[in-house]
């Protein structure tokens, strides 16, 4: 009987073997299926916390409910009773120390209308008419390997991008715009400029599908995201679980490797390495795979939870949160107003407040040095200038994320491409997966996971 090792017990992982587990049952398929994970729990950078009547996500907050597989996943786990959706509401951006809307009918930003960008208080009159040469600009050079901070500034103009689109996209994809591709963000940004002539009409051509979207856009779990991992292990009856332990090495020993873990080591015939790109790094030690695995890059993050013994009604009407953009006096990037979007997040309906820090902070350096307690402090004074809001706080959680959040810059599909192959040739049987490479949404990991349980089965049939 032949045996499959997926190192890495995160949401990849797991629906790897919750699909492969599928396959085999429908091809009368036997395997002996192991998952390794080095801490004591899984899920790996999804994990819910409860403490004084609040629900906290160290990681993730949340999944997108239209990414293709999500709710198909939820169903075949028989999980719908325990679903949640966010509230919607209004998402600000904090500039000159004040809270403006991010327009309503935009999408990360980027205006989807005329109207809508003429709506917007964020950008000056000069540069809406700026904004307004998308409608005549052909494009001549951009392609989906391009900069999508060059292809919006050179369509849009750089006062839209630097004020309203920026602080969005930032905010979702950890890094400079200018250091990040089309392709590993938005896409159909070309498409809709090749074949509409304009960004602003290809959303409003599309618009249909995004005003879909807006609403209820967001899933969770009723006592956390937690819940799903919790499920999946539940039902994976078949898998062998090795919590708490930490893999040391891959070696290809013929056609079998020998999976070296701290106190056994597996024979396996395939082996799926779904762990952050140092740990691939670390346990194949290969320099010609080394090259390229060097190339793809982290950032970082501080996200801390306040939650206090106030009322979440003292929040701006139909408010979410805001993004921090330039001219502000508030040291973090952006806040999750997380008790007014999760109903579920408070059993008491008190205020839970998220901040988040990144790398891209100018003072990062200052507060990834910082206590716990100093953290508290900084994050206590952004609340009061943001909300007016001087209470002591009855729960304070602090999760620093370093170097642990994938950056998906101008050179990681090439990248990808060629460790692809090399792995193919060198470690026929050794497959990547998880968000270090093929997509950082929980949404993309899923998706992945399935994909791999496909290459799996084509290897052990």
């Amino acid at each position: 009987m032949k045996t499959i090792v997926v190192v890495g017990g995160g949401i990849t992982g797991l629906t790897t073997m919750h699909y492969l587990s599928k396959l085999m049952v429908e091809q009368n398929v036997e395997a002996r299926l192991v998952v390794v994970e080095r801490n004591n729990y899984l899920g790996g950078k999804i994990h819910s916390e409860h403490e004084g009547g609040f629900i906290m996500e160290t990681g993730a907050d949340s999944i997108v409910a239209r990414h293709p597989g999500v709710l198909e996943l939820v169903k075949e786990l028989e999980f719908e009773q325990e679903l949640v959706y966010n509230e919607t509401g209004i998402s600000y951006i904090h500039t000159n120390n004040e809270l403006h809307a991010i327009p309503a009918g935009s999408t990360f930003g980027i205006p989807m209308s005329v109207e809508s960008l003429m709506a917007s208080t964020l950008i000056s009159e000069e540069g809406k008419q700026r904004a307004l040469e998308d409608l005549q600009l052909p494009n001549k050079n951009f392609t989906k390997e391009s900069s999508i901070g060059q292809f919006l500034e050179y369509f849009l103009g750089e006062e839209i991008v630097r004020k309203q689109i920026a602080p969005v996209l930032a905010g979702v994809y950890s890094g400079d715009l200018y250091q990040l591709s089309l392709n590993s963000t938005l896409p159909y940004l070309v498409d809709y400029k090749n074949e509409y002539g304009s960004i602003i009409k290809g959303f409003e051509a599309n618009r249909e599908q995004f005003d879909k979207a807006a609403n209820k856009k967001f899933i969770s779990f009723k006592t956390g995201l937690s819940a799903l991992i919790d499920r999946l292990e539940q039902t994976l009856t078949t898998v062998e679980f090795k919590k708490n332990t930490a893999i040391q090495a891959v070696h290809k020993r013929g056609e079998k490797y020998d999976v070296v873990l701290d106190h056994e080591t597996i024979a396996a015939d395939v082996v799926v390495l779904a762990t952050p790109n140092q740990t691939v790094r670390a346990v194949l030690q290969d320099p010609v795979i080394d090259e390229q695995l060097e190339k793809f890059t982290n950032a970082s993050a501080l996200t801390m939870y306040v939650g206090f013994d106030v009322a979440d009604s003292v929040l701006p009407a139909d408010g979410t949160g805001f993004i921090v953009s330039h001219h502000s006096d508030l040291v973090c990037n952006a806040s999750t107003w997380t008790s007014r979007k999760w109903k579920h997040t408070s059993a008491e309906g008190n205020l839970l407040v998220r901040l988040f820090y990144k790398n891209i902070n100018p003072r990062y350096e200052q507060l990834a040095a910082m206590t716990d307690e100093e953290l508290t402090q900084v994050a206590l004074e952004d609340i009061k200038l943001s909300l007016g809001i001087e209470a002591e706080p009855t729960v304070v959680k602090v999760t620093k994320w370093i170097d642990k959040m994938p950056r998906y810059d101008l050179a990681h599909n090439e990248a990808l491409g060629v460790v692809v192959r090399e792995l193919a040739q060198r470690y026929p049987n050794v497959l990547l997966a998880g968000c270090s490479y093929f997509g950082v949404g929980i949404g993309a990991c899923i998706q992945n996971g399935k994909k791999t349980a496909d290459q799996i089965l084509s290897k052990i049939i």
